[in-house]
């Protein structure tokens, strides 16, 4: 395809797959798109693993990372205390996520050795360490760094221009791209609420042409990608419509041959409606849109404690979650009223697992119908 962001990274199709599995990365890449690995929860020699893989099995196609580094998150610029921040978990909270997994036969004693298994999550979203990731990223032939939850640091701004490599960034309101514009961000995702994991609560048919505009009322050429419910190549060629330069998806991607989701899950998102996810605190602390479930359902009783500033509250569910998807797997029926992952609403139309370089020919074959479809209107 003939455009800008197409140059500017080198990929065949602005088709933008957001995964935190590199077998998906290096597919979608190969396929002509780009892959970008979701790094956040990674400790530097695991994502220096993934990065080797990838660049051994992405045939020289570019590629890029997703940090997370939000502008505002609990102890934000201060040192990070493993130690201190897993002893002052609230005793509300571990006791709530204990007594739901008893409630359906799941064993809670060993969630407090398990959160240990996820403190690097908490280092990771300070600058620090994300610094150390980009340490490693840039080691690498990597193409492109996305940041969500606010304006990238200025020190991964300043990195990325000297090492050539354009910066993304999430946004969610018009107000969001001007202070992205400002910050020197070099692409734009708008991400809808209908999108998995963190998102805002404007729909993306009404949030693309209104980042479109704000860039345009800048006087910025900053390229937009369309995120938010996007499963389909017709979709994306109706968010292109609106001026979107491509689409950044992530659910699309979980129900792929090659997706890191658990069997369990893949299978609920499978048989899932979009009525069938709620955007919920619950899970990391800021709003994150999630595949329905019992466990979901708990959290947004109103009969639990309110959930905790990010990254606490990501401390106090992962681990059970992880736990409890194991055991899914296993036919454990308790956990599998349980289990649950991210996923944007489009999943209503994911009824089907396909390999991920089969998902971006996909979206090819349903962009080209779609506009072969518009383009007979306009002859008539």
């Amino acid at each position: 395809m003939n455009t800008k962001i197409c140059a500017l990274l080198g990929i065949e199709f602005p088709l933008f797959a957001f995964s935190h599995c590199r077998d998906v990365v290096a597919a979608v890449s190969r396929a002509g798109g780009m892959g970008v690995l979701g790094a956040v929860t990674l400790t530097p020699a695991q994502l220096e693993e993934e990065l080797r893989w990838i660049d051994d099995h992405v045939d020289g196609k570019p590629y890029g990372i997703d940090l997370i580094v939000p502008s505002k998150i609990e102890g934000k610029g201060q040192a990070f205390d493993a130690e201190r921040t897993v002893a002052a978990l609230p005793e509300d909270h571990r006791r709530f996520t204990a007594e739901l997994l008893q409630r359906h036969d799941v064993d809670p004693s060993d969630l407090d050795t398990l959160r240990r298994d996820y403190l690097n999550f908490g280092v990771n979203l300070q600058e620090g360490g994300a610094g150390e990731l980009l340490d490693v990223a840039f080691a690498h032939p990597i193409k492109l760094i996305a940041n969500a939850l606010g304006v990238p640091p200025a020190s991964m701004i300043a990195r990325a221009k000297a090492e050539g490599v354009p910066v993304a960034a999430l946004v969610g309101t018009p107000d969001h791209a001007r202070r992205q514009i400002d910050a020197g961000v070099d692409i734009l995702v708008a991400a809808g609420g209908e999108a998995g994991g963190h998102c805002g609560e404007v729909a993306t048919i009404v949030l693309v042409p209104e980042v479109v505009r704000a860039v345009a009322e800048a006087g910025s050429e900053v390229p937009v990608l369309a995120a938010g419910g996007i499963v389909t190549g017709a979709q994306m060629a109706a968010a292109m419509a609106m001026g979107a330069a491509g689409a950044w998806c992530g659910s699309v991607w979980l129900t792929t041959a090659e997706a890191e989701t658990a069997p369990a899950v893949k299978e609920k998102m499978l048989a899932a409606t979009s009525r069938d996810t709620v955007r919920s605190k619950s899970r990391t602390g800021k709003p994150s849109r999630q595949l329905r479930s019992v466990w979901t359902d708990a959290w947004e009783s109103g009969e639990g404690p309110q959930p905790l500033p990010m990254p606490l509250q990501s401390l106090i569910t992962e681990p059970a979650l992880a736990k409890i998807n194991k055991l899914a797997d296993g036919g454990h029926e308790g956990a599998r009223t349980l289990a649950t992952y991210w996923v944007g609403q489009g999943v209503g139309l994911m009824t089907a697992s396909r390999g991920a370089g089969q998902v971006v020919q996909d979206f090819k074959e349903d962009f080209a119908t779609a506009y072969e479809r518009l383009h007979r209107l306009m002859e008539g």
